[in-house]
Protein backbone atom coordinates (compact mmCIF):
# COMPACT_ATOMS: atom_id res chain seq x y z
CA UNK A 1 0.00 0.00 0.00
CA UNK A 2 1.63 3.41 -0.87
CA UNK A 3 1.88 6.36 1.51
CA UNK A 4 2.17 9.97 1.44
CA UNK A 5 3.15 12.61 3.66
CA UNK A 6 0.50 15.10 4.43
CA UNK A 7 2.31 18.50 6.44
CA UNK A 8 0.70 21.83 8.01
CA UNK A 9 -1.88 22.53 10.60
CA UNK A 10 -5.19 22.96 8.19
CA UNK A 11 -4.46 19.58 6.04
CA UNK A 12 -3.61 17.69 8.88
CA UNK A 13 -6.88 19.01 10.33
CA UNK A 14 -8.76 17.96 6.99
CA UNK A 15 -7.66 14.48 7.01
CA UNK A 16 -8.18 13.29 10.28
CA UNK A 17 -11.15 15.10 9.93
CA UNK A 18 -12.59 12.77 6.62
CA UNK A 19 -10.51 10.12 6.52
CA UNK A 20 -8.44 9.66 9.91
CA UNK A 21 -8.27 5.66 9.18
CA UNK A 22 -5.97 6.66 6.21
CA UNK A 23 -3.45 8.06 9.17
CA UNK A 24 -1.16 5.71 10.17
CA UNK A 25 1.38 8.20 12.21
CA UNK A 26 1.08 12.18 13.77
CA UNK A 27 4.67 13.41 13.97
CA UNK A 28 4.68 16.57 15.82
CA UNK A 29 7.64 19.09 16.29
CA UNK A 30 8.75 18.29 19.84
CA UNK A 31 8.94 20.87 22.02
CA UNK A 32 6.43 22.96 20.30
CA UNK A 33 3.60 24.95 22.32
CA UNK A 34 1.42 25.95 19.56
CA UNK A 35 -2.21 24.99 20.57
CA UNK A 36 -3.44 24.27 17.50
CA UNK A 37 -1.22 21.55 17.07
CA UNK A 38 -1.84 20.33 20.11
CA UNK A 39 -5.22 20.62 19.15
CA UNK A 40 -4.07 17.81 16.39
CA UNK A 41 -2.45 15.78 19.05
CA UNK A 42 -5.63 15.63 20.74
CA UNK A 43 -7.84 14.32 18.02
CA UNK A 44 -5.48 11.94 16.59
CA UNK A 45 -5.38 10.59 20.13
CA UNK A 46 -9.18 10.31 20.15
CA UNK A 47 -8.91 8.50 16.67
CA UNK A 48 -6.54 6.19 17.56
CA UNK A 49 -3.81 7.26 15.48
CA UNK A 50 0.03 6.84 16.84
CA UNK A 51 1.82 9.97 17.83
CA UNK A 52 5.56 10.78 17.52
CA UNK A 53 7.47 13.63 18.61
CA UNK A 54 10.11 14.57 16.11
CA UNK A 55 12.86 17.46 15.29
CA UNK A 56 12.42 20.04 13.02
CA UNK A 57 15.02 18.51 10.86
CA UNK A 58 13.12 15.55 10.64
CA UNK A 59 9.73 17.08 10.01
CA UNK A 60 11.67 19.00 7.30
CA UNK A 61 12.81 15.79 5.36
CA UNK A 62 9.30 14.96 4.90
CA UNK A 63 7.70 17.75 3.91
CA UNK A 64 9.50 17.97 0.58
CA UNK A 65 9.85 21.99 0.53
CA UNK A 66 6.61 22.65 2.20
CA UNK A 67 5.85 24.87 5.04
CA UNK A 68 4.89 22.07 7.91
CA UNK A 69 4.22 24.22 10.88
CA UNK A 70 5.51 21.58 13.16
CA UNK A 71 3.31 19.17 12.10
CA UNK A 72 2.99 15.89 9.35
CA UNK A 73 0.56 12.90 8.96
CA UNK A 74 1.93 9.90 7.62
CA UNK A 75 -1.51 8.27 5.91
CA UNK A 76 -2.38 5.66 3.46
CA UNK A 77 -2.76 7.36 -0.30
CA UNK A 78 -6.10 7.94 -0.53
CA UNK A 79 -7.54 5.79 -3.71
CA UNK A 80 -7.20 7.91 -6.76
CA UNK A 81 -9.66 8.09 -9.47
CA UNK A 82 -9.33 6.86 -12.42
CA UNK A 83 -10.42 7.66 -16.26
CA UNK A 84 -12.85 4.68 -16.08
CA UNK A 85 -14.60 6.48 -13.03
CA UNK A 86 -15.07 9.37 -15.21
CA UNK A 87 -18.61 8.16 -16.81
CA UNK A 88 -19.84 7.68 -13.56
CA UNK A 89 -18.95 10.61 -11.89
CA UNK A 90 -20.51 12.34 -14.55
CA UNK A 91 -23.98 10.39 -14.45
CA UNK A 92 -24.32 10.67 -10.89
CA UNK A 93 -23.62 14.63 -11.04
CA UNK A 94 -26.41 14.96 -14.01
CA UNK A 95 -27.12 18.04 -14.80
CA UNK A 96 -25.37 19.81 -12.15
CA UNK A 97 -21.58 18.17 -13.33
CA UNK A 98 -18.88 21.11 -13.28
CA UNK A 99 -15.71 19.70 -14.48
CA UNK A 100 -12.20 21.56 -13.94
CA UNK A 101 -9.46 20.26 -16.56
CA UNK A 102 -6.13 22.15 -15.69
CA UNK A 103 -3.93 22.10 -19.40
CA UNK A 104 -0.92 21.80 -18.25
CA UNK A 105 -0.25 23.64 -14.20
CA UNK A 106 3.66 23.03 -13.38
CA UNK A 107 3.38 25.10 -9.98
CA UNK A 108 2.49 22.58 -7.09
CA UNK A 109 1.28 25.35 -5.76
CA UNK A 110 -1.17 26.55 -7.76
CA UNK A 111 -2.48 22.88 -7.92
CA UNK A 112 -3.36 22.77 -4.68
CA UNK A 113 -4.92 26.84 -5.01
CA UNK A 114 -7.07 25.11 -8.17
CA UNK A 115 -7.99 22.17 -5.58
CA UNK A 116 -8.98 24.19 -2.94
CA UNK A 117 -11.09 26.33 -4.94
CA UNK A 118 -12.87 22.95 -6.61
CA UNK A 119 -13.82 21.60 -3.21
CA UNK A 120 -15.25 24.89 -1.94
CA UNK A 121 -17.27 24.86 -5.23
CA UNK A 122 -18.37 21.02 -4.96
CA UNK A 123 -16.57 20.43 -8.40
CA UNK A 124 -17.24 17.16 -9.81
CA UNK A 125 -14.04 16.16 -11.04
CA UNK A 126 -10.57 17.99 -11.79
CA UNK A 127 -8.60 16.67 -14.79
CA UNK A 128 -5.52 17.37 -16.03
CA UNK A 129 -2.87 15.47 -18.32
CA UNK A 130 -0.24 12.83 -17.00
CA UNK A 131 2.66 14.59 -19.07
CA UNK A 132 3.54 17.72 -18.72
CA UNK A 133 1.57 18.54 -15.48
CA UNK A 134 2.86 18.69 -12.02
CA UNK A 135 1.37 15.92 -9.53
CA UNK A 136 -0.32 16.02 -6.71
CA UNK A 137 2.93 16.50 -4.04
CA UNK A 138 3.89 17.68 -0.62
CA UNK A 139 3.74 20.93 -1.56
CA UNK A 140 0.03 20.44 -4.08
CA UNK A 141 -1.61 18.81 -1.20
CA UNK A 142 -0.76 21.46 1.75
CA UNK A 143 -1.88 24.70 -1.02
CA UNK A 144 -5.02 22.37 -1.32
CA UNK A 145 -6.09 22.98 2.32
CA UNK A 146 -7.63 19.58 2.84
CA UNK A 147 -8.84 20.11 -0.72
CA UNK A 148 -7.17 17.28 -2.74
CA UNK A 149 -9.17 14.72 -0.16
CA UNK A 150 -11.99 16.12 -1.03
CA UNK A 151 -12.51 16.08 -4.61
CA UNK A 152 -11.63 13.34 -6.88
CA UNK A 153 -8.28 13.97 -9.25
CA UNK A 154 -8.13 12.45 -12.70
CA UNK A 155 -5.15 12.06 -14.56
CA UNK A 156 -5.55 11.27 -18.53
CA UNK A 157 -3.36 10.13 -21.01
CA UNK A 158 -5.15 11.78 -23.98
CA UNK A 159 -6.41 15.26 -23.05
CA UNK A 160 -8.20 16.14 -26.18
CA UNK A 161 -10.09 12.99 -25.95
CA UNK A 162 -11.49 13.15 -22.94
CA UNK A 163 -12.61 16.73 -23.41
CA UNK A 164 -14.25 15.22 -26.33
CA UNK A 165 -15.65 12.61 -23.87
CA UNK A 166 -16.73 14.99 -21.86
CA UNK A 167 -19.18 16.97 -24.19
CA UNK A 168 -20.28 13.19 -25.65
CA UNK A 169 -21.54 13.03 -21.50
CA UNK A 170 -23.51 16.74 -22.31
CA UNK A 171 -21.19 18.77 -20.72
CA UNK A 172 -20.31 22.43 -22.53
CA UNK A 173 -16.79 23.21 -22.64
CA UNK A 174 -15.68 26.76 -21.61
CA UNK A 175 -12.09 27.37 -22.54
CA UNK A 176 -10.19 30.87 -20.08
CA UNK A 177 -7.94 32.82 -22.49
CA UNK A 178 -7.03 36.59 -22.41
CA UNK A 179 -6.88 37.12 -26.13
CA UNK A 180 -10.21 37.02 -26.66
CA UNK A 181 -13.55 39.44 -26.81
CA UNK A 182 -15.86 37.05 -25.48
CA UNK A 183 -16.85 37.57 -21.84
CA UNK A 184 -17.08 35.14 -19.26
CA UNK A 185 -20.06 36.90 -17.70
CA UNK A 186 -21.73 37.11 -21.17
CA UNK A 187 -21.88 33.36 -21.09
CA UNK A 188 -25.03 30.92 -19.66
CA UNK A 189 -23.05 28.40 -17.55
CA UNK A 190 -25.58 27.05 -15.63
CA UNK A 191 -26.33 23.59 -17.63
CA UNK A 192 -23.35 21.12 -17.21
CA UNK A 193 -20.41 22.70 -17.80
CA UNK A 194 -16.32 22.24 -17.70
CA UNK A 195 -14.21 25.22 -17.23
CA UNK A 196 -10.58 24.40 -19.01
CA UNK A 197 -7.77 26.77 -17.92
CA UNK A 198 -4.33 26.53 -19.49
CA UNK A 199 -0.51 26.59 -18.37
CA UNK A 200 0.66 29.24 -16.22
CA UNK A 201 3.05 30.67 -19.01
CA UNK A 202 1.41 29.51 -22.75
CA UNK A 203 -1.83 29.21 -21.58
CA UNK A 204 -4.33 26.77 -23.52
CA UNK A 205 -2.80 24.77 -25.96
CA UNK A 206 -3.88 24.75 -29.43
CA UNK A 207 -6.01 21.63 -29.59
CA UNK A 208 -7.64 22.19 -26.38
CA UNK A 209 -8.76 25.63 -27.49
CA UNK A 210 -9.90 24.07 -30.70
CA UNK A 211 -11.66 21.76 -29.09
CA UNK A 212 -13.93 24.26 -26.46
CA UNK A 213 -16.89 25.27 -27.36
CA UNK A 214 -16.49 28.98 -26.42
CA UNK A 215 -13.28 30.76 -25.50
CA UNK A 216 -13.39 33.54 -22.84
CA UNK A 217 -11.73 36.33 -20.62
CA UNK A 218 -12.51 37.39 -17.54
CA UNK A 219 -12.79 41.11 -17.96
CA UNK A 220 -9.59 43.68 -16.66
CA UNK A 221 -10.17 46.86 -15.71
CA UNK A 222 -7.23 47.27 -14.21
CA UNK A 223 -3.53 48.04 -15.64
CA UNK A 224 -2.68 43.79 -15.24
CA UNK A 225 -3.61 41.88 -18.09
CA UNK A 226 -4.00 38.68 -16.51
CA UNK A 227 -4.91 36.74 -13.34
CA UNK A 228 -2.70 33.60 -11.58
CA UNK A 229 -4.15 30.66 -13.03
CA UNK A 230 -5.45 29.83 -9.40
CA UNK A 231 -6.87 32.75 -8.69
CA UNK A 232 -8.68 32.81 -12.30
CA UNK A 233 -9.98 29.62 -11.42
CA UNK A 234 -11.27 30.40 -8.60
CA UNK A 235 -13.40 33.44 -9.62
CA UNK A 236 -14.82 31.12 -12.68
CA UNK A 237 -15.70 28.12 -10.22
CA UNK A 238 -17.83 30.56 -8.56
CA UNK A 239 -19.44 32.72 -11.79
CA UNK A 240 -20.93 29.24 -12.79
CA UNK A 241 -21.90 28.73 -9.10
CA UNK A 242 -23.53 32.38 -9.14
CA UNK A 243 -25.29 31.72 -11.91
CA UNK A 244 -26.39 28.41 -10.46
CA UNK A 245 -28.07 30.14 -7.76
CA UNK A 246 -25.87 28.00 -5.89
CA UNK A 247 -24.30 30.99 -3.13
CA UNK A 248 -27.66 31.70 -1.67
Amino acid sequence: MSESWIVGINPVQAVLKEGAERVRELLFEDGQRNPRVQGLRDMAKARGVDLRPVSREQLEAVSGGARHQGVAARCEASVAATESDLPALLEAAGASALVLVLDGVTDPHNLGACLRSAAAARVTAVIVPKDRAVGLTAVAHRASAGGADLVPLIAVTNLARTLRQLKDAGLWLTGLAGDTGQSLYSLDLSGPTALVMGSEGEGLRRLTRDTCDYVAKIPMPGEMESLNVSVATGVALFEVLRQRGALK
